[in-house]
């Protein structure tokens, strides 16, 4: 329910035709700052290729990640973040940053860090072996 409610709340604040789908793979393109194939971006975020490759598109369609053939081995694509992307990514920021703010004065900072390790420790579970 927590989540729910975190996602339905950040999702209203972002920046128009933004989705939080859209922010999350900008950020951890912006945050790794090297390309990744979609395929890779998939299992990060456990999701199947084809909503990763939905995701793709319209980011690409908006500007704000570079798709390109792969070197390598042409049937493969890399995904990049574009000037655009970390525009966007960090206007979205700056709209989540006061409700997530808000969300940690009045819970505490020492209770939210007392219950990471704990939500660190169900995700790992919830993974399941790799």
């Amino acid at each position: 329910m927590a989540d729910q409610l975190a996602r339905n709340r950040i999702s209203r604040a972002l920046p128009k035709g933004m989705e939080l789908s859209h922010f999350s793979v900008l950020n951890h393109l912006a945050h790794l700052n090297v390309e990744r194939s979609p395929a890779q971006l998939a299992a990060a975020f456990h999701v199947t290729r084809g909503a990763m490759t939905n995701t793709l598109n319209r980011l690409d369609w908006a500007g704000h990640v570079h798709i390109r053939p792969d070197w390598d081995d042409a049937r493969r694509k890399m995904v990049s973040i574009s000037p655009s992307g970390r525009a966007a990514r960090d206007a979205a920021i700056q709209v989540m940053t006061p409700i997530l703010a808000e969300a940690v004065a009045d819970i505490g900072e020492d209770r939210l860090r007392a219950a990471l390790p704990v939500l660190r420790m169900l995700r790992q579970k919830l993974e399941g072996p790799r």
